[in-house]
């Protein structure tokens, strides 16, 4: 991937466990945008849990490629969707940028999935649960660094991620 700007950083990680709401807080913090791919997929396409029944995963995941690499173009606070990184392509843009792993236990996320928006989790937390299994190898093998955000108040993970930046040396 060649780019002029790029992210500040990038947040990856299981559905509910608090990307866009961390990548939000972090941003302010930073005085940065911010850009969540999928709320860019909902804007030009409509919802996901539409696209997904209407036009398959494998379309979805296709728009999703394009958004991401649209948003790694960006000097900006990335979030990802937590599917994302099952792209090989996206697996390799990431490699060059900063990016934060944020998980979270099966307890804490039985009360952030329930809201019918996550059309892969509409089977509950043993869905989670499987996804997360079968995900994580590649979350840790893209993150610099990994907060649990479970027990951990939304505002201190953010501050956390955005004192992490702030101590990262500038790109060269």
């Amino acid at each position: 991937m060649t780019v002029g700007a790029s992210p500040v950083v990038v947040l990856i990680g299981a559905p509910g466990a608090g990307k866009t709401r961390t990548g939000k807080r972090v941003a302010r913090i930073l005085g940065l945008p911010f850009i969540d791919t999928d709320k860019r997929i909902v804007a030009e396409h409509g919802p996901i849990p539409a696209l997904f029944e209407q036009q398959g995963e494998p379309r979805f995941r296709e728009l999703e490629r394009e958004a991401v690499q649209a948003a790694l173009l960006e000097h900006a606070v990335v979030s990802l969707g937590g599917g994302a990184v099952l792209d090989l392509d996206t697996r390799a843009d990431l490699a060059s940028v900063p990016v934060v792993q944020l998980t979270t236990s099966v307890e804490a996320i039985a009360a952030r999935i329930g809201d019918g928006r996550r059309p892969l989790l509409k089977d509950g937390t043993a869905a989670w649960e499987a996804l997360v299994a079968a995900r994580a190898p590649i979350y840790d093998a893209l993150a610099d660094l990994t907060i649990d955000t479970s027990r951990m108040p939304i505002d201190a993970v953010a501050e956390r991620v955005a004192d992490w930046v702030r101590q990262r040396p500038e790109p060269a």
